[in-house]
């Protein structure tokens, strides 16, 4: 099979490529700079209907990830890349006769802020999304399936909480903090969130390629489908890398009115670095949201294979391989052989996005 997969530079669009390569498929990557997958490249804007429409021929499937995922940044720079982006990939598989359009998506774009307790993929709301990301992933997932014909297959995925070892968008960033002693557990730490472990992502997004013809036109929730406490997740994420967890407790309306200051500081200033606190992860590190599984495995044909404990029992041995000198802790960079990786000040909004978590920042799309 020939599959173009977008946004590659991301932990993972990266590993989907990596996968899709090793079962033999043929795989065409578009992203803005060089990745060095070992697969063809087409260097460019995803939003760009000229470099998108020369990526797209000849291919059978595309999977869609490149996207801006941030919690700062002005609208029109959301709206370019997630929306318009998502449009001009729809219409140029169209245009080339590509069979299936896998769309990375986000639970963020069904989420208006209240808890998710076992719950399905709602459709998408951009006017209740919270936030420039969630809104423009909400009005791309529309678009997306808006293309869905009989001529095109579309399937939105939508990975939560995507990590594994080498993710620089959500591990990382918690573990820095947590190194320096920043990292709180808001409220009481025990709202139930599910994530979902690299490998799993990865099997799902190939699943999604490989679906039934009658498996398109909808959204898909990918999750490990693991319920576990915020403390206990951000707890073992610091274990896996030799660090202490949480060690402070700050009451939710405490950090809500401190993101809340933190969050207009910003925008009066019009700073474009991360901020240490948002709205945003407060609620996400304070209310539950975990998601019914059932209705995805049985369309896609899929289970994850790797459990939330064998995930971080591989994230330590993944740490425990990898050098930091004092100059890149300091730095905020990790090193592991030749390969270093800038580390995110904060895990920011990127939280509820996977793959942020497993999504490309505009710049590495």
């Amino acid at each position: 099979m020939r599959v173009l997969v977008t946004g590659a530079s991301g932990m993972l669009g990266r590993e989907t490529a990596r996968a899709l390569l090793a079962r033999g498929d043929e795989v065409t990557v578009l992203q803005r700079r060089p990745g060095g997958i070992g697969c063809p490249e087409v260097l460019g804007d995803v939003a760009d209907a000229a470099v998108v429409g020369r990526a797209v021929v000849g291919q059978d499937a595309v999977v869609h990830l490149a996207a801006k995922v941030d919690v700062v940044g002005r609208w029109p720079e959301f709206l370019r890349a997630n929306v318009i982006g998502t449009r001009t990939v729809a219409t140029a598989c169209r245009s080339a006769g590509v069979q299936r359009l896998v769309h990375v998506s986000s639970p963020a774009v069904a989420h208006d802020g209240q808890p998710l307790v076992g719950v399905g993929a709602e459709p998408a709301d951009p006017a209740a999304a919270r936030g420039h990301y969630a809104r423009s992933k909400a009005l791309a997932e529309q678009q997306a399936l808006g293309a869905d014909s009989p001529d095109l297959a579309v399937v939105a995925i939508r990975p939560h909480l995507v990590w594994g070892p080498g993710d620089t968008q959500l591990v990382e960033p918690i573990v820095a903090r947590a190194r320096a002693g920043r990292l709180p557990v808001i409220g009481s730490g025990a709202a139930l969130i599910d994530t979902t472990y690299i490998d799993n992502a990865v099997a799902a997004l190939v699943a999604a390629i490989d679906a039934e013809p009658a498996v398109h036109g909808e959204a898909l929730v990918v999750s490990n489908g693991e319920p576990r406490p915020v403390r206990e997740v951000l707890d073992r994420l610091c274990r896996a890398a030799g660090v202490r967890g949480p060690r402070v407790r700050v009451p939710v309306p405490v950090a809500r009115a401190a993101a809340v200051a933190i969050e207009r500081a910003w925008t009066l200033l019009d700073r474009r670095d991360t901020p240490p606190l948002t709205p945003f992860l407060v609620e996400q590190l304070s209310t539950a949201h975990w998601f019914d599984q059932r209705h995805t495995r049985q369309v896609l044909a899929w289970a994850p294979h790797v459990s939330l404990d064998e995930g971080f029992d591989r994230l330590a041995r993944w740490f425990a391989t990898t050098v930091t000198t004092p100059c890149s802790r300091s730095a905020g960079q990790r090193t592991r052989g030749s390969r270093t990786a800038a580390l995110p000040a904060v895990p920011g909004e990127n939280l509820h996005s996977a793959n942020a978590t497993s999504h490309d920042t505009l710049d590495s799309c």
